[in-house]
């Protein structure tokens, strides 16, 4: 089997040291859509995530791209105890809890692990946990991915625990839209995955796609920092972590529809496609995304 569990449960990656700055901030939150509307250029909120000086704030998803955002070649999957084919692999879902608001710059060291492996029949999905810490040793964030691996499962192993979560039998406290910009994929990549399926017009076909595809994670992204301009008043220290699982694709110009629901401690999240592609309209894009408050 090419996943073979008793080798890669546990298992634990190699340790990432890592830095960043002002500049990867910044041209993240560009990346995830940050000054895009009219006005953003001059609204105090917006130039939160947008101008260097002492106001600028850091979303919890960059802790999750951190790691690897000054990485130019296309990502690697290497693994302990699984030979697997990234053609094969999907971005199942990701979170990441805060524990401290992420600074502006730093140093900081993740450590990794596989900390499961579920057995979906006909795909196997593989858990993975990091912690990142910085030099003084203080406990900065904590992320945890799954990646969906198609026609490796079947082994008998446990399925997994469902984590579906159902949306309140009412009205959205807050909704928005974003309008996906045409070049939103090219900017994203230079937030250091360099994957083909985003920018390569033929390798998207081959991949059964019409066209490049947006990032899954500059999706979760765009709707974090939507939820937390509609809900928490832009503060990105109020967000404690963002779960989601990736439900759909994006391309870019298509517009997404995000509806938030307010319950107190937590909110609960829709993200969808508006368009006026009847296939596409209400497609949907990230679905059991839970935002934890600070």
């Amino acid at each position: 089997m090419p996943i073979d569990t008793s080798v890669a449960i546990g298992a634990a990656l190699p340790d990432r040291t890592f830095s960043w700055n002002t500049s990867d901030v910044l041209l993240y939150h560009l990346g995830v859509g940050a000054g895009n509307r009219p006005g953003d250029n001059i609204d105090a909120g917006a130039l939160r995530y947008t101008h260097d000086d002492d106001a600028l704030q850091v979303l919890p998803s960059f802790g999750i791209v951190a790691p690897t955002f000054h990485e130019t070649a296309p990502p690697a999957l290497d693994l302990p105890g699984c030979d697997i084919d990234l053609q094969f692999v999907l971005h199942g879902s990701q979170e990441i809890v805060v524990h401290r608001p992420i600074p502006t710059s730093g140093t900081a060291t993740l450590s990794t692990k596989i900390s499961d492996v579920w057995d979906k029949q006909k795909a196997a999905v593989i858990v993975q946990e990091g912690e990142a810490h910085d030099a003084e040793g203080q406990h900065l964030w904590t992320v945890r991915s799954t990646i969906f691996v198609r026609n490796e499962g079947g082994w008998g192993g446990d399925r997994g625990p469902s984590t579906k979560v159902e949306l309140p039998a009412r009205d959205a406290d807050a909704e928005t839209s974003y309008a996906v910009l045409p070049q939103q994929a090219a900017l994203y990549r230079l937030c250091g995955d360099r994957n083909p399926l985003h920018i390569d017009p033929a390798f998207a076909e081959g991949a059964g796609f019409p066209a490049p595809i947006l990032h899954g994670l500059c999706s979760y992204g765009i709707v974090l920092r939507e939820v937390t301009d509609l809900l928490l008043d832009g503060d990105t220290a109020r967000v404690g972590g963002f779960s989601a699982r990736f439900a759909g694709v994006v391309f870019p110009s298509e517009t997404i529809r995000v509806q938030a629901w307010d319950e107190g401690d937590r909110v609960l999240v829709s993200a969808t496609i508006v368009s006026d592609n009847e296939q596409r309209n209400g497609a949907p894009v990230l679905a059991d995304c839970v935002l934890t408050k600070a």
